[in-house]
């Protein structure tokens, strides 16, 4: 039976706990050991340390993104590029925010991986049998956690459709466990609860020794909010609201469970003890591990397959090379990207054998999400002003209280990272592919040379009726750049008309517009010339592969069966073979032409920018095209051309001398 997640129901609630939450509700595996860390346990620091997760929970979570930001639904679907896609006609700088908050975001799917697994993993080393071949940050633990991450990546190929229907019920059992082992212990101590008045947080950064930068621990409970709005479109606002009820309630028991222990063992250090595996019965140890091992491999699952969706949009949007996709399972909007895939392994990879133990990653997990968290606020901003139109004392001051909030929280994650910048070299290096391809889009385009059409519908027309010129093919095809049909790219018209005349029955000129919508997939036909000189414009939303061959057949045949082409030779429209043969798309391919004098900084750019299209997949499968039918040519990017070469002609007379 089909279940329409997205509809507030038991079973959608049931499935968004695991696609949802499995980031933000791992996170009691390490907070509350963070905020300690090796300082003198106290009163102050540890009511202090759980009012401020409480406040942040409430504030960053609850407010922002629960309350506020899913109200920023683009047709129901969520995440950075749907937000920017909203509010981008408003600010062109917008899609530098879009840019290094899905850098920052893809970098998140980088570290939650192994942070996660190594936090549950490292929890073996309280089992007795174990303590002496377990501990965080030796070559053992560390080999394990390694192999749990390839084979999690090795799987992503086959896609987690039988997997996936578990990631509910286990996050269901999740939950539910920490929130009694969190009650059983606030039962002994009830007091901890006092921790919600947000004086003690007030106080602990304000007056206890380094409390500010305290901040950094306590962000790392709210770090899966972020990838909470990405997943908006999986499961529903309603879904969402409704089941983080149960989820906060969970977290907060747990984390107050952790703080009652902390109070009662009554010793002034933790000693490298992490109280979340503390509060668990000694028999029941193992079991909580399993648990928590499932949880965390849930929460990896969900930022990688997070980032196979991003690195989709990005490349719908422009903002990245086209690569290969491929679809695993029949569900929808699940993808698998086989380049991403080993990118993420090599970098979780990395980062465990250079971090070894989930301590040493907590500043630069809260580093990379803070920097995402801001810029999805400059975004919320414009939305808020354009499109909601709320009144701009309210916007204002609701930017005011994230940006300050979150840029505490920024300050305190660098001061923290220190010499761990390893984990950089792929955020850069993510936001800086993302900046090249987006900027040498836009060089191109000023240098773009469009001609009206009706110029050349004459000479077009000669042309397809000069019987001593042998016919190319009876569709000709080509993939154009231009907007409207009343224009069309100079190299189109030079490759028909100049370059090898090409004969045809009937010219088409096909135009994919990418909409701000996720899910569009829609054409327009314009009959610039009836019968000989046709239009086609596809509509797909930003999460649409284009596949222009099966598209266009497609178009073709109910033209041809509403009688609006009329060509001399008979095809079977529901087979579709002859017509096939006698079809010829063409793609202009370009390359960087040494007659440009560019800027050194835009000269860069477009040579990085080339060397991408080379690693990139061809444009003709970025297309969906069948190379059967398909002729590439190859045509000089004039961006920008040597002016007035200076060349002086020398007479043999003169040479002689």
């Amino acid at each position: 039976m089909h279940i329409d997640i997205k509809k507030l129901s038991a079973a959608g609630l049931l499935i968004t706990l695991g696609i949802i939450y499995g980031d933000i509700g791992t996170s009691p595996l390490y907070v509350v050991k963070s905020i300690i860390g090796t300082k003198q346990i106290t009163e102050q620091l540890v009511y202090g340390g759980l009012s401020c997760v409480f406040w942040t929970l409430t504030l960053q979570t609850t407010f922002k993104y629960i309350i506020l930001t899913l109200q920023a639904d683009n047709r129901g679907e969520g995440g950075i590029f749907s937000l920017f896609a909203l509010v981008r006609r408003y600010r062109r700088w917008l899609s530098i925010c879009a840019i290094i908050g899905a850098g920052t975001l893809f970098a998140d799917g980088i570290i939650t991986p192994p942070i996660s697994v190594s936090s549950a993993v490292e929890g073996l080393s309280g089992v007795h049998a174990l303590e002496k071949i377990i501990a965080p940050g030796n070559n053992f633990t560390v080999g394990i956690i390694v192999g749990i991450l390839t084979l999690l990546f090795f799987f992503q190929q086959f896609g987690t459709k039988i997997v996936g229907s578990s990631f509910g019920p286990i996050m269901l059992i999740w939950f539910s466990m920490i929130g009694i082992l969190g009650l059983s212990q606030i039962t002994h101590y009830p007091q901890i609860l006092k921790a919600v008045n947000p004086v003690y947080g007030y106080n602990l950064l304000l007056h206890y020794p380094e409390g500010f930068w305290l901040l950094g621990a306590v962000f790392l409970c709210t770090t899966g909010a972020e990838a909470l709005y990405s997943d908006l479109g999986h499961c529903g606002k309603k879904n969402i609201q409704v089941s983080w009820i149960f989820v906060k309630t969970a977290l907060l028991l747990n984390y107050f469970g952790q703080g009652a222990w902390v109070i009662l063992r009554g010793k002034p250090f933790l000693n490298d003890l992490n109280p979340f595996y503390e509060v668990m019965p000694h028999g029941f140890l193992v079991f909580g591990i399993i648990i928590a091992t499932a949880a965390t491999i849930i929460a990896s699952q969900a930022l990688i397959s997070g980032s196979f969706t991003l690195i989709n949009e990005a490349m719908r949007l422009n903002f990245w090379p086209k690569i290969n996709v491929k679809f695993p399972t029949d569900i929808r909007g699940q993808i698998y990207i086989p380049s991403i895939n080993w990118i993420l392994w090599i970098g979780c990879i990395a980062v465990m054998l250079y971090f070894k133990e989930s301590s040493h990653m907590e500043a630069a997990y809260g580093f990379s999400i803070t920097i995402a968290m801001l810029m999805t606020t400059v975004l919320m901003f414009y939305y808020m002003k354009f499109i909601k139109k709320w009144h701009i004392i309210l916007i204002s001051s609701i930017l005011l209280i994230f940006l300050s909030v979150e840029t505490s929280f920024f300050i305190a994650n660098v001061a923290k990272i220190k010499q761990r910048w390893m984990f950089l070299i792929f955020e850069f290096g993510i936001i800086g592919i993302m900046y090249t391809w987006y900027r040498a889009r836009r060089i191109k385009n000023r240098y773009v040379e469009l001609v009206r059409t009706e110029n050349y519908i004459p000479r077009i027309q000669e042309l397809s009726y000069d019987k001593s010129i042998p016919k190319f093919a009876t569709h000709l095809v080509y993939m154009t750049s231009a907007d409207s049909p009343k224009e069309i790219e100079h190299k189109i018209i030079y490759s028909i008309l100049n370059r090898k005349p090409k004969r045809a029955e009937i010219y088409w000129f096909v135009h994919i517009h990418t909409l701000d919508t996720p899910y569009t997939i829609e054409y327009k036909v314009t009959q610039i010339i009836p019968n000989s000189i046709i239009w086609v414009e596809f509509h797909l939303g930003f999460r649409i592969e284009p596949r222009v061959n099966l598209m266009f057949h497609k178009v073709v045949g109910e033209l041809f069966s509403n009688n609006e082409i009329n060509i001399h030779i008979h095809y079977d429209v529901l087979g579709g073979n002859n017509m096939e043969r006698d079809m010829r798309f063409i793609v202009m391919e370009k390359y960087l032409s040494h007659d440009n004098e560019l800027p050194f900084f835009e000269h860069l750019i477009m040579k990085f920018y080339f060397w991408l299209k080379k690693m990139s997949i061809s444009e003709e499968k970025g297309f969906g095209l069948d190379p059967y039918n398909l002729s590439v040519e190859l045509f000089p990017l004039m961006v920008s051309p040597v002016p007035n070469v200076k060349l002086k002609r020398v007479y043999r007379e003169e040479l002689s001398r």
